[in-house]
């Protein structure tokens, strides 16, 4: 039997009878379809979708930011499921990039559909074409190559037949997913073709939690019982493999404290008594001293950027040796580690059976207590410092996290927030802290907020979002009302790019091209303003201004009421920032330069950068 379908007819049938398994909870892999329509997918995907009304299409604004939404999608689903998201060919494909970077940085996937040039080639070259004097078989598409983890150009309808299947292999894959890109010639869309009927059968990817090598095992937990001063690093790995509750009992057991990633806080409650908190450059000084003196690093999905390892300046243990517990085979052998490549949760499960009984020595769940406590004085401290207004951003952190509840998300991307956040947000659930810090991508906040709220819409979402971010990706509040997907939205305004700017003063550099003010006699004038709550409101936005500690949790008690989407401005000041603590982070300085204060920051450079290790296979 066949079914006579064009080829854009013949992708969504498919789609919609693919289905993720994993623990023997099965749901549908996809949840819909974000696009924005153009003459090269309007008359193709666009008249497949309008022909399945099952399959829910949505319109977004920008299509850099209907990616961000699937990742973040994505991201809340622990990556069992996603969003496709289709564009016409030229502007709309390459506004898409920066979205596809940022999911496969990040291990989401995402199922990208750009239409692409003509494959009969006679028209061109038409709207949009990018033309090479070398070869004919190349467009804008080909930029998606780098930033996916599969790419095709699907030149006759038939080639869907194989195409599609390896992209599901890839997006349900825990150690290969990402974004996946089929481009999609606008004349092949429309195409028609005899599919086989088999073809469209419902399909179910079952997600394996993968053993490790049990000679390492048995190995690893030699190592572990020998070392006097260990230390885990959850990474986002514990948190998509739904291993928090495995790793919150390891821990307790064995009394080993646990320091998170960006992607990995909440792997653990802040009150949990081996939780340390943020690790690293934005990490917090218990996480940091402990990483400094500590024989042994656990590394439980964790891919170790420089942010996590403060540019290898963290571990200065000169017998420090690694065990890294991964589904990924590139990152479980990071820092000449011994590999482990598993799912975390099986993974804690036969290493706690291995490890029995065995518990750090008193000693060292004192040291780890004490640092504890002193970090919590620290954040009380930071909470309730009063300088305003303008307020400090660790006092709105510390007002917003008194007041939300322990199930509610936050939603946060680039600047110092996701700095500040790290260090000072005290989790309380594993899904409730919802950083994008891998691309560190402006402009995600408000997109990814909404991608979290379709994939759990029973859960408050607060984004928080600085006036630069808002700046460039603010119109998705749109899509939030439109879809009638309520977000609450903290818009913290310092008048200008404050995390760069604080970057430039410790480099020397004075701030420079970081604030928005006016030019006057080809100097920075005064303080460019901007209405905010004027513009939410014309985009539909609950939108309100608060100046004080108190103005603001009242407009936070508000916006749990409003039943659509919310914008609240706060003024912060530039200036101020909550500091970094035992931490360094690798930006090179100027090894020339007439400016006294770049000569001094060079200087303080060359001194910090001797710390940074290289690290070379254990020896037994």
């Amino acid at each position: 039997m066949a079914r006579r379908l064009t080829t854009a007819q013949a992708i969504i049938a498919f789609l919609k009878v693919q289905h993720s398994e994993r623990d023997g909870k099965r749901q549908p892999f996809f949840a819909g379809c974000f696009g924005i329509f153009g003459h090269g997918n309007m008359a193709g995907i666009g008249e497949a979708l309008q022909e399945n009304p099952d399959f829910p299409y949505y319109l977004c604004r920008n299509e850099q930011a209907m990616v961000h939404t699937a990742a973040g999608f994505a991201k809340m689903s622990n990556r069992l499921r996603t969003l496709v998201c289709t564009s016409s060919i030229g502007p709309g494909a390459t506004n898409m990039l920066t979205g596809a970077a940022g999911a496969t940085i990040n291990r989401l996937p995402v199922l990208l559909l750009p239409a692409d040039i003509f494959a009969r080639r006679n028209v061109a070259p038409v709207l949009q074409q990018l033309e090479s004097t070398s070869t004919q078989d190349i467009s804008v598409n080909d930029c998606f190559r780098p930033v996916s983890r599969y790419w095709d150009r699907i030149q006759r309808p038939e080639q869907i037949l194989t195409a599609l299947p390896e992209a599901m292999r890839v997006l349900s894959s825990p150690a290969e997913t990402g974004a996946v890109t089929l481009a999609l010639p606008q004349d092949v869309q429309a195409q028609a073709y005899d599919f086989p009927e088999e073809f469209f059968q419902a399909r179910t990817w079952f997600v394996p939690r993968l053993r490790p090598d049990a000679e390492l095992l048995a190995k690893a937990a030699d190592w572990i019982r020998k070392a006097k001063r260990p230390l885990i690093i959850a990474g986002g790995g514990v948190i998509y493999s739904d291993a928090t509750e495995s790793l919150s009992g390891f821990a307790a057991r064995t009394g080993i404290p646990v320091a998170e990633t960006q992607a990995g806080k909440g792997s653990l409650r802040f009150d949990h008594a081996q939780s340390v908190g943020a690790i690293g450059v934005t990490g917090t000084s218990a996480a940091n001293l402990l990483a400094r003196d500590a024989d042994l690093i656990i590394g439980i999905g964790t891919r170790y950027s420089d942010f996590t390892t403060a540019s290898v300046t963290s571990f200065q243990n000169q017998k420090v040796r690694f065990i890294n517990i991964n589904v990924t085979e590139f990152d479980a052998h990071k820092k000449a580690a011994l590999p482990l490549v598993g799912d975390a949760m099986a993974t804690l499960h036969e290493m706690g059976e291995a490890l029995q009984p065995y518990s750090v020595g008193s000693e060292y769940r004192q040291i780890v207590r004490n640092l504890r406590d002193a970090w919590d004085r620290e954040v009380e401290k930071v909470y309730s410092r009063r300088i305003g207004p303008p307020l400090s951003q660790g006092e709105v952190i510390g007002v917003l996290n008194s007041m939300l509840d322990p199930k509610d998300v936050i939603v946060c991307a680039a600047g110092s927030l996701p700095g500040d956040l790290h260090k000072l947000w005290r989790t309380g659930d594993a899904k409730a802290y919802h950083l994008e810090y891998g691309y560190s991508c402006m402009g995600y906040e408000i997109a990814g907020g909404l991608g979290v709220k379709m994939a759990d819409p029973s859960r408050e979402v607060y984004v928080l979002v600085g006036d630069g971010s808002y700046l460039m990706m603010a119109q998705e509040i749109m899509t939030a009302i439109q879809e009638g997907l309520k977000i609450n939205i903290i818009l913290l305004d310092n008048h200008g790019f404050s995390s760069i700017g604080g970057l430039s003063r410790a480099c020397g550099s004075g701030g420079f091209g970081t604030e928005y003010r006016y030019r006057d006699d080809g100097k920075p004038g005064r303080i460019l303003a901007v209405d905010f709550v004027a513009n939410a409101t014309s985009l539909g936005a609950c939108s309100v201004r608060a100046n004080t500690r108190d103005e603001l949790a009242e407009a936070i008690r508000k916006a749990k009421s409003f039943d659509k989407t919310s914008v609240i401005v706060i003024e912060t000041d530039y200036h101020d920032r909550v500091p970094g603590y035992d931490s360094w982070w690798d930006v090179p300085i100027a090894e020339e330069s007439k400016v006294d204060a770049v000569q001094k920051a060079r200087s303080r450079y060359e001194g910090s950068k001797e710390r940074e290790r290289y690290f070379w296979p254990a020896r037994d």
